[in-house]
């Protein structure tokens, strides 16, 4: 029983379809000798059990003018590695902070007061009185109010010059009070601090920091040791040094655990070569890296040489494909030029040969190249 597919003109036998709509495209129909016209969308449909397996309807393909139903594609579930997030409340904020003329201003307000109250209290040296060209007073002792206004004066003035502080560029200082975030300072110059507060130093600087030697594989599966230079600093300063124990030897451990997931290829490989390992070791270590405050401009391996165990074997494999390469080369050219010096000489006439004659000729010339291709130069 043979079948055979054509398209049926709305004209004969398409009346219904005519009569459903005049815009309607004609159904790609199957004839079959002892059966009636079968279409084709009924033959490859594919209808999924709505009870068992609820999708939404998603077109992955539909071949015009042939009347095909677009077909379900059942959804992939992909499951993403969680990514690494510090206190999301952790957010760096500017701390508040006075110029550093405010600390000064303080600090010998306090000093001043506490010349005065030793003057009031009669302790104060004549001689020190007569330099400052203070009155002789006969002193009244220390009493509660003398002993008030000390600890005042000496409260603003150890308040007034404790909380100086130099801000310098490229440096940051992350303050806490009682255990809880107060803010960072990234100001520079003189400034006032709150003496009260911890503060904790932090480079904000552009860093760079060059590896020792780490596990690594190759495509295939070969070990390595590999150099990597990462070029980083911190983002954040908040989540940084307070989401995180150590953030330098967690970017060092996040580098160790990416060269154990992305395969180096030394270079000279037809892969991509350090530089799409590079690529890909930047972007996995900036996205480790990204919610604990670092950010991680690149990832580049230096230098990349073979386990010790390996690497006598991967030694002679480089040499003997370099001696392969050197002698594909080399028989190309001797072919070549024997190929040109037979052809010069036949079609300027210089000789008549038949096949045997030019068999004879083509082995001596190619004697000859070989043996002057061999001698050392």
């Amino acid at each position: 029983m043979s079948t055979t597919t054509s398209h049926t003109p709305p004209e004969s036998e398409g009346q219904p379809e005519k009569a459903a709509g005049a815009g309607t495209r004609p159904v790609r129909l199957i004839h079959n000798e002892a059966t009636t016209e079968i279409p084709v969308h009924l033959l490859f449909r594919d209808d999924p059990d709505p009870v068992k397996v609820p999708l939404k309807p998603a077109v992955v393909g539909r071949r015009q003018g042939t009347g095909e139903q677009p077909r379900l594609r059942r959804p992939v579930a992909v499951r993403r590695r969680p990514v690494v997030e510090a206190d999301p409340e952790l957010v760096e904020r500017p701390a508040r902070v006075l110029p550093g003329t405010a600390g000064v201003l303080a600090g010998t307000c306090g000093l001043t007061g506490c010349l005065a109250t030793s003057w009031w209290a009669g302790l104060l040296p004549s001689s020190v009185a007569e330099a400052l060209r203070l009155p002789v007073q006969a002193g009244t002792g220390l009493g509660p109010a003398q002993w008030a206004a000390y600890a005042g004066a000496g409260a603003l003035g150890l308040l007034g010059f404790g909380g100086l502080a130099r801000g310098k560029t490229g440096r940051a200082w992350v303050l806490g009070l009682f255990g809880r975030y107060r803010g960072t300072v990234r100001r520079t110059g003189l400034l006032w601090v709150n003496p009260l507060v911890l503060r904790r130093r932090v480079d904000v600087r552009l860093r760079h920091w060059r590896s020792e030697a780490m596990p690594a594989t190759d495509p295939d599966g070969l070990a390595l040791r590999v150099v990597v230079l990462v070029v980083w600093r911190v983002r954040d300063t908040a989540r940084a040094v307070l989401g995180i124990e150590d953030h330098e030897t967690y970017l060092r451990e996040c580098v160790e655990a990416a060269l154990a997931r992305v395969p180096v290829e030394p270079a000279g490989g037809n892969r991509g070569g350090v530089t799409a390992a590079g690529d890909a070791l930047t972007r996995l270590v900036a996205t480790e890296t990204a919610g604990v405050g670092m950010e991680v401009f690149a990832v580049q391996p230096v230098r990349v040489e073979y386990a010790p165990e390996v690497a006598p074997v991967m030694h002679r494999r480089r040499i003997a494909a370099l001696d392969a390469r050197q002698r594909a080369s080399m028989l190309t050219s001797v072919v070549d030029s024997v190929e040109d010096t037979v052809t010069r000489l036949t079609m300027r006439g210089l000789v008549e040969l038949d096949d045997y004659e030019r068999k004879v000729l083509v082995r001596d010339l190619t004697v000859a190249f070989c043996s002057g291709r061999s001698e050392p130069v």
